[in-house]
């Protein structure tokens, strides 16, 4: 009956899609796909092989000159919107058309810790299979490139630095654009696509870019191919994105750290002052307890009854991630990732393991994020916490402590924020939810699974705001990629399928 009520209120909630929009019939672009996989495949691993850490200029400058090249092959012109430190590279295709389509793409990726992986070099792709098919160092079996041919099993696995964050969808663009010419058939909108090459940097240069190039970037809607679906890898399409904002807390103690026999029980511990502060911050069961923190985020049963129907089997996901009780912020985790999270990404202070020894430490530190969602105010936010660390005694300061500040104040701490980029979220009845929607049915021939927000962070809120349209994602990846991770991989299934879903999309007909 829940299921029923469920159908129900998603039929009456959302239009029912017009079908027959599409320029290629689906299985036209499945039998194009399939005569176009290896190729496709042998492009994607010359991708991957440019190293593309955002630190490293080199690496973008090699990197750029190659998505360049390949945006150039397929009819379009290239340029660059910002280039202070990364480019941030525009490509547009201009076919006459009163409708225009503006894509978003990443390049860069993570740096690379070289001995976490299990492969010499992560930007030297390895191929891989697994009997189980479940990441376990000595499942996994490296076979060789030569496999790539006519008859390939969809559950090998490509390993390397940005297989899934961000070159696989990149690659799959750029062929499913060659899908489309092979098969003659041109866009019904024009193109313009931003190529992100600081990313995994919180793209410090995209807000004002887009603010200097508004008319330029001028469009109808714009889609985003990147991040993971749904955990259960049905075709998903994502409304929305979490923004970020990052805070480093420091406690202090003595100015160089002192023995514990001599002077514990007399000098302040700053690991106990930041615990305290810490703790404070939320509950036992995981609820921020900052008052006013979530403040004005309000869900609707419609959107509530939408949310319920992503099929989450999340016992299993426990299961999985070996914990017994989620946090209680929401009744699911679709719901709790309606709210702004408070998460600690990291402490320090002193040493621990065979390096502990028995000091008072001089300084502790933590690292948080918080993901705001649209209705978060990162302003307030961080002003909220501001008050919050003040009520329970500490003086804050934004730098480090000056020899009269130790002596006048008896609790200190440093409080540095940077706020990346805020929330970005669409209507799922919008223009470009009935586009992208019509598309993947059409493919699919059922409906795919609708996020209202998309748990992580992807710097899409300038184009929103600042160009005044839609945006939602299209994710094509499989969704245990490891991205930021060691040993990130793409399944090759989801690489080939991933062409597939762009390309009936870049062949859909805008309303």
């Amino acid at each position: 009956m829940k299921r029923l009520i469920i159908s129900l209120i998603l039929t009456l909630s959302l239009p029912l899609l017009a079908h027959g929009e599409n320029q290629l019939a689906a299985d036209q672009i499945r039998t194009e796909v399939d005569k176009i996989k290896v190729p496709a495949l042998n492009l994607f691993r010359q991708y991957l092989s440019i190293a593309n850490d955002g630190h490293k200029p080199d690496d973008i400058a090699n990197l750029t000159q190659w998505v360049e090249a390949e945006f150039n092959k397929r009819g379009f012109t290239t340029s660059r919107l910002a280039t202070p430190e990364n480019p941030l590279i525009y490509a547009k295709r201009m076919v006459g058309a009163k409708r225009t389509i503006l894509v978003y793409l990443q390049a860069d990726g993570q740096p690379v810790d070289r001995s976490a992986w299990y492969q010499e070099n992560p930007y030297e792709a390895v191929l891989r299979k697994s009997d189980n098919n479940v990441w376990q160092k000595g499942e996994w079996q490296d076979i060789s490139w030569d496999n790539i041919k006519g008859d390939i099993d969809p559950d090998w696995r490509i390993y390397a630095r940005s297989a899934s964050d961000s070159k696989g969808p990149n690659t799959q663009f750029l062929k499913a654009l060659d899908v489309l010419e092979n098969l003659g058939v041109s866009t019904d909108f024009n193109l313009k696509v931003v190529i992100d090459t600081e990313e995994e940097l919180s793209s410090p240069h995209l807000p004002q870019a887009v603010l200097d190039n508004r008319e330029e970037l001028a469009s109808d809607m714009l889609l985003i191919f990147d991040g993971p679906p749904h955990r259960s890898g049905a075709p998903t399409l994502a409304f929305g994105a979490r923004g970020i904002a990052e805070m480093t807390l420091t406690t202090y103690g003595p100015k160089v750290a002192q023995h514990s026999g001599h002077y514990g029980n007399y000098i302040p511990n700053p690991a106990f002052h930041l615990a305290r502060i810490l703790s404070s911050m939320k509950s036992a069961d995981g609820r921020v307890l900052i008052d006013g923190y979530y403040d004005g985020v309000e869900i609707s049963d419609q959107v509530r009854a939408i949310l319920a129907a992503v099929p989450n089997n999340e016992a299993q996901l426990q299961k999985n991630m070996g914990f017994s009780t989620p946090d209680q912020v929401a009744d699911s985790l679709e719901l709790s990732i309606q709210y702004p999270s408070l998460n600690i990404r990291g402490m320090s202070s002193a040493w621990v393991g065979k390096q502990a020894r028995t000091i008072i430490p001089a300084i502790a530190t933590a690292e948080i994020d918080m993901r705001l969602v649209k209705e978060s105010d990162p302003v307030y936010l961080v002003g909220l916490i501001k008050d919050h660390i003040s009520n329970l005694g500490y003086s804050i300061i934004d730098h480090e402590p000056t020899d009269e500040e130790r002596q006048n104040h008896k609790n200190l701490v440093r409080l540095n924020y940077d706020i990346a980029y805020p929330a970005f979220r669409t209507e799922f009845d919008s223009s470009v939810g009935r586009f992208a929607r019509s598309a993947l049915v059409h493919l699919n021939a059922k409906e795919p699974i609708l996020l209202r927000t998309m748990g992580g962070s992807i710097p899409i809120s300038p184009f929103v705001d600042t160009l005044n349209i839609p945006a939602l994602s299209v994710p094509t990846v499989n969704p245990d990629n490891n991205q930021h991770s060691p040993n990130e991989n793409i399944r090759v299934g989801n690489f080939i399928d991933g062409i597939a879903t762009i390309a009936a999309v870049l062949a859909q007909k805008v309303e």
